[in-house]
């Protein structure tokens, strides 16, 4: 899965949403990670193995667009495990 959509939650302060779908854009992966310090590191990176169990289908036909273009993007500019 790749990632295609990286936002900050409105309802809670310094988190970041990490956004990964299929190249179709019929599935997505989130992840929510806290910002709680410099030296927090954990690289984000272009793709992920993700449990089919923690896999959500995309419902909406415009988002399933969107992703798909995002996804298909990403894979042409990057390999899976560049950091971004």
């Amino acid at each position: 899965m790749w990632l295609v959509e990286r936002t900050y939650s409105d309802d809670e302060q310094n988190m970041v949403i990490l956004t990964y779908a299929t190249p179709d854009g019929e599935r997505y992966f989130r992840k929510e990670r806290a910002l709680t310090s410099f030296t927090d590191v954990r690289d984000t990176t272009a793709a992920v193995d993700a449990d089919p169990e923690n896999v959500g289908a995309v419902d909406d036909p415009a988002d399933r667009e969107r992703y798909a273009a995002e996804a298909e993007r990403m894979a042409r500019a990057h390999d899976p495990d560049d950091v971004i």
